[in-house]
This record gives structure tokens, sequence and C-alpha cells, in this order.
């Protein structure tokens, strides 16, 4: 079994640096309301507890540059 390392700051109200093995975030909200998340590795997440099991998240991550444009001749 591997080990994990993961570990939540609160720096304001509201506010919460997470800083893992390989990457850190921030995130904005609280308990009520909508959260969002910013990745160091460029990823984007929106989420929201809703009532009952019922939850909502939404994930961007940050395209290659390759990729992300296309040539127009």
């Amino acid at each position: 079994m591997g080990l994990t390392f993961r570990k939540s700051f609160r720096i304001l109200p509201g506010v919460r640096l997470n800083i893992n093995r390989k990457s850190w975030s921030v995130t904005t909200g609280g308990s009520k309301g909508p959260r969002h998340t910013v990745s160091s590795t460029g990823r984007r997440t929106t989420s929201m507890d809703l009532p009952g099991p019922f939850g909502y998240r939404t994930t961007s991550s940050k395209r290659s540059r390759n990729r992300s444009r296309t040539r127009r001749d």
C-alpha cells in the first residue's frame, strides 16, 4: 500500500490552501453555495452540494498548446 500526503490550511474565512505530493490548489467558497478550485496543474473545478445524495461538479483542464489552436490556410 502506497503512502499519500495531503494537507489543507485555512488562509482566510472561505479560502483554503490544499497541498499534496504533486501539486497545490486554492479553494474559495464554503459549505453553502458553490466552491471554486484552481490547481497548480491548471485544473479548474466548480462544485456544489445539493440536498440529499446529489451534488454538482464541473471540471476543466488546461489544454495542450499543440492542440488548442488549429491552423487556418
